[in-house]
């Protein structure tokens, strides 16, 4: 892989991976300031915080990606960009039908989403193409 490219793609998972551990962070422990200074009457419910830890884990997993081989992590690469792609896509749907507490869930987070989904998809395909092509080096 072209050093440069290598490059990119581990920036692209750490920033991934700073941006989802800190509204991970945000949204496990400091979830009600959260909400109010978005102006959102926050949830009395405990799904919040278990949202939050969901993105911790996939904070961790994508520090993981930056870290390792990214061509034996492909498989984790897939997974966190399913990750994206339902975080945007269910955001970006709710959205639409007007149907979402704050539009900083939508225009923010769900266009970051949709954007890191996008980068993250062409990653894989990149590194599926490598694979098919047998060119196996480790990316380490």
């Amino acid at each position: 892989m072209d050093p440069s490219r290598e490059r990119y793609y581990r920036g692209l998972f750490l920033v991934a991976a700073v941006y989802d551990l800190v509204l991970g962070v945000v949204f496990t422990f400091f979830h009600k300031p959260a909400f109010e200074l978005l102006d959102v009457t926050p949830p009395e419910s405990g799904y919040i915080p278990l949202l939050g830890s969901f993105l911790i884990v996939i904070g961790v997993a994508y520090y993981l990606i930056w870290k390792g081989d990214l061509a034996r992590n492909r498989d984790m690469i897939f997974v966190g960009t399913l990750y994206k792609l339902a975080y945007a896509s269910i955001t970006l749907i709710f959205w639409a039908i007007g149907d979402i507490p704050n539009v900083a869930f939508a225009a923010v987070f769900g266009l970051a989403d949709a954007i890191f989904f996008v980068l993250m998809l062409e990653c894989w395909l990149y590194l599926g193409r490598q694979a098919a092509t047998g060119d196996t080096q480790a990316v380490a």
